[in-house]
Parts: structure tokens; sequence; C-alpha cells
């Protein structure tokens, strides 16, 4: 069985630049036919997908963050890793990594448990 697990800082300062990694366990990011997922919760909000990277090394990122989301994989440590540069305390989420099959309407039905991100101002 396929496990996530999300790690990084707990508190990052203003304009710094936020990385968090997902640990693969059980699986590997290269395995056919899945995409990887990085997506937040911020207080009192709904879900928000920041972007995927599937198992071909293909990228998407949402376009509202674009100019500061970057998504990569680590195959020979089975992870992969999300950075957004010049937060704001409006980044402040629990983020959650997260898996789905590839194909057209395909939930993501395999999550991390979440870590919990401030950014202070």
């Amino acid at each position: 069985q396929v496990q996530l697990r999300e790690s990084g800082p707990g508190l990052v300062k203003s304009s710094q630049t936020l990385s968090l990694i997902c640990t693969v366990s059980g699986g590997s990011v290269t395995t056919g036919y899945y995409y990887w997922a990085w997506i937040r919760q911020a207080p009192g909000k709904g879900l928000e997908w920041l972007g995927a990277i599937g198992w071909n090394d293909s990228t998407d990122v949402n376009p509202s963050l674009k100019n500061r989301t970057s998504i990569s994989r680590d195959t020979s440590r089975s992870r992969f890793t999300l950075q957004l540069s010049a937060v704001t305390p409006e980044d402040t989420a629990v983020y959650y990594c997260a898996q789905r099959s590839a194909g057209w309407g395909n939930p993501y039905d395999n999550w991390g448990q979440g870590t919990q991100v401030a950014v202070s101002s």
C-alpha cells in the first residue's frame, strides 16, 4: 500500500521560499500512470490545488501561483517536492500531498496526513 508523508518547516518568514517534501513509501513516483500533487487548505477556506507532477515527469501548476510554484521529484529517494517562493501570511495553510490515477476526472484518493505551515509577517 502506497503511503505519503509530508515534511518541512512549520514556520516560514514572509518573502522566504517554502520547501516541502512528500516521501512516498510502498511505491514509486515513476510508476505509471499516476499523478502526484500538492494541495493546501488555509484556515476557514476550501482545498486549493497547487500543482502536480506525473509519472512521466510532466508538471502542471495552478495558474494563480504559476510564478511562485515549482514542483520536482527525486526518483532515487522516491519523493517529490514543492517550492513556493515569496510567501506571505496568506500562504499559511495545511499542506497535503496526494496521489491519483491518470485519467479524466479521477480523484485524488490517497493523501498524506498534512503538514501545518505558518508564515509570519
